[in-house]
């Protein structure tokens, strides 16, 4: 009998200590991974950091010698930044421009999303054309698009061929239309991102849900809206912010196509920064307005994380009542 006792006792705890020992490989797995990171954000970004820093309070620029015997300024370079006019319509530029591209990716991701997650023949092929967009260099889709854009060019010369009368935008000397320009670019070399993300969203979904709909007689666009868009919410809020994050950052083509112009039409955060360090060898104030746009982005980070969490506690709520439900 005790010998029989042990024995199950043995059983019994075979499977807790593999279960123990694959916890610690997995554990170990992520610290495989995440301590080059941590050492390399150490070693290369702290530092550079650190010496944003100084120059942000301290007086120099290419002119004046080593920047270690720079003039100590306090804050008055922060609020130089903050009182900034030009600064502060390039913040509004970026937001409407992030905003617009990131809606505009979103619609075409989600649209080629939803007529692609049902498998198909020739579906590969479609795969691989939707996605090359995202694979061009941005300087070549720049470049491209300045040859596409004259006013004489491909493009007006299509759409008017279309609409059946003459159509000749500016689209490169017109500041009205030059940020939208920069914006249709935009959208077409990352529509593939919000695609892939929604894709894997749709294919995640679980059958069950759509079946029981399907059984109860609910149509496409009732199964659509209230069974497989609840539960895309945080594919969708993760699509859009990570995508937002990167149109507020955008920089190649907007320097490539405009270099801020025509005029300051095009002059959106990054293109600022560049022209006041590089162009207007400004360094300090350059490291201070990236310290706010810095900060900027933090603020809009933290409020992403916020609404992701909100997202998944109410995804997981409503994963939970049909779980209580079985269990009564």
């Amino acid at each position: 009998m005790a010998v029989v006792v042990a024995e199950a006792l043995g059983a019994a705890g075979e499977p807790s200590t593999r279960a123990a020992s694959r916890t610690r490989a997995i554990r170990r797995f992520k610290w495989s991974i995440l301590v080059p990171l941590i050492l390399l954000f150490a070693g290369v970004l702290i530092p550079v950091l650190f010496l944003q820093l100084y120059f942000s309070f301290h007086q120099w620029s290419v002119y004046l010698g080593s920047w270690s015997e720079a003039d100590f300024v306090g804050l008055d370079l922060f609020r130089e930044v903050l009182t900034d006019q030009r600064f502060g319509y390039a913040i509004l530029r970026s937001l409407a421009f992030a905003t617009g591209s990131t809606v505009g990716c979103f619609l075409c991701g989600f649209a080629l999303a939803y007529l692609m997650y049902r498998p198909f023949r020739g579906q590969a092929l479609f795969y691989i054309i939707f996605i090359l967009p995202m694979l061009t260099v941005p300087i070549v889709v720049a470049y491209t698009a300045e040859m596409l854009l004259y006013q004489s060019g491909p493009i007006n010369d299509i759409i008017s061929r279309v609409t059946g009368s003459e159509f000749k935008i500016a689209w490169l000397t017109d500041p009205n239309v030059a940020l939208t320009a920069v914006a249709l670019l935009e959208i077409w070399n990352w529509t593939p991102f919000s695609f892939i993300i929604l894709l894997a969203g749709f294919s995640a979904i679980p059958n069950e849900p759509i079946e029981a709909a399907q059984i109860l007689g609910a149509s496409r666009w009732r199964i659509f809206w209230e069974v497989q868009l609840p539960l895309l919410r945080p594919v969708i809020f993760l699509a859009l912010m990570l995508r937002f994050l990167e149109a507020m950052a955008e920089f190649p083509k907007t320097w490539a196509l405009f270099q801020g112009g025509p005029g300051t039409a095009t002059e959106t955060i990054p293109v600022y920064i560049f022209l006041t360090t590089w162009q207007y060898f400004q360094i300090s104030k350059g490291a201070a307005l990236s310290y706010v746009a810095m900060m900027l982005m933090i603020v809009i980070v933290l409020l992403v994380i916020l609404i992701l969490r909100r997202e998944k506690r109410a995804l997981d709520a409503m994963y939970a009542k049909p779980a209580t439900a079985e269990a009564t």
